[in-house]
């Protein structure tokens, strides 16, 4: 499992270089006709054994949420905005990682002692500290456009769980490197690492109209809201929807803000996961979404489905995710692309 290295990997939406030098090494041995478009999307294929074999693409995103260097300060702290989808709440404090050279730095804010009427946080009035004591110092340092990560450490914990940033989709790339070294599978497999999905689903929709497919799997990391619900009673536990909780098995999408699962597909996902007796979650709660939302209407329309890895504190410096779940998942996909027909894929 390469979860740890890619996790670790800084891939800011834009900047996606090192995730995707990561992956290259990873499956050039597997694949054909590997391709970096003009975006940055790393694209490979999987040539399959069966005969009139239908072209699936497997996608998952490269990139991560981050921050970037608007402007220096004359006391040396930094501006900043958010790339992707940043919660304000989360940062006060945070370390952080700035620019190719990983320069250190400190999210700061205005101390409790002096701030107990403010509660809500904005990014407006939040800088990172370097320790540089005036403008020129802290340019010698970093530059307006760099790109800002959390500065988080990869852990195992225990037995069963893993945590790390950017899981969000760092978990689908590595399981999408996974099914490529267990192949070759009945189908083409056409493998799209994605970029900036995390800015609007845009290196997928590039893929997808190159690669052409017949069907699409979104192989993403998802929102286990599975924690006690701070608003319930003595008597209630869990939280009013939960979206997915971990150790339950892989995630099937039924619809989220960007699609509608193409039910054909969808059912023989269930049907797969059953027949092979591995655990799995309906999504059903109609927020994020993910590159399926490009690729189900690129070309004529591509039949699309979504299976996701349940993460909690997603799109924060650290997320928790399950083994066994990852193990669930990886099986599901495989057994998908083994069992796959046309048939499946016709409109009824």
């Amino acid at each position: 499992m390469l979860l740890q290295q890619l996790s670790v990997a800084v891939g800011v939406s834009g900047k996606e270089d090192a995730v995707r030098k990561i992956i290259l090494e990873a499956i050039r041995d597997h694949v054909s006709e590997i391709r970096v478009d003009a975006i940055g999307n790393l694209t490979a294929i999987q040539k399959g054994t069966g005969r009139n074999r239908p072209r699936v693409m497997l996608a998952a995103h490269m990139d991560e949420i981050g921050l970037m260097i608007t402007s220096l300060n004359g006391d040396g702290l930094m501006k900043f905005t958010s790339i992707g989808g940043v919660d304000e709440r989360i940062l006060p404090g945070l370390r952080v990682k700035i620019g190719d050279e990983g320069v250190p730095g400190v999210i700061i804010w205005t101390p409790i002692h002096k701030n107990r009427e403010q509660n809500a946080v904005a990014l407006s009035n939040l800088r990172i500290d370097i320790g540089a004591g005036s403008k020129d110092e802290a340019a010698g340092k970093v530059r307006v456009g760099d790109r800002v990560v959390f500065d988080s450490r990869y852990m195992e914990i225990g037995e069963t769980m893993l945590r790390g940033k950017a899981f969000d989709d760092r978990v689908g790339c590595s399981l999408l490197i996974d099914i490529l070294q267990g192949g070759p599978y009945p189908v083409d497999v056409l493998a799209a690492f994605t970029v900036q999905e995390e800015i609007g689903l845009r290196g997928a929709k590039v893929a997808a109209q190159r690669l052409r497919p017949d069907a699409a799997i979104v192989l993403e990391g998802t929102t286990a809201n599975d924690i006690p619900n701070p608003q319930a009673g003595p008597d209630e536990v869990d939280p009013p929807n939960p979206v997915c909780r971990l150790g339950d098995g892989p995630v099937l999408t039924v619809m989220d803000r960007s699609m509608i699962v193409y039910p054909p597909l969808l059912n023989f996902l269930r049907q797969t996961a059953e027949k092979n007796r591995i655990p799995y979650q309906l999504k059903t709660l109609a927020g994020g979404g993910t590159d399926g939302g490009s690729i189900h209407t690129t070309t004529v329309g591509v039949p699309t489905a979504v299976i996701s890895m349940p993460c909690r504190y997603i799109h924060s410096p650290s997320a928790y995710l399950n083994r066994a779940d990852y193990a669930h998942t990886l099986k599901l996909a495989q057994a998908a692309l083994r069992d796959l027909k046309w048939e499946i894929l016709q409109v009824p």
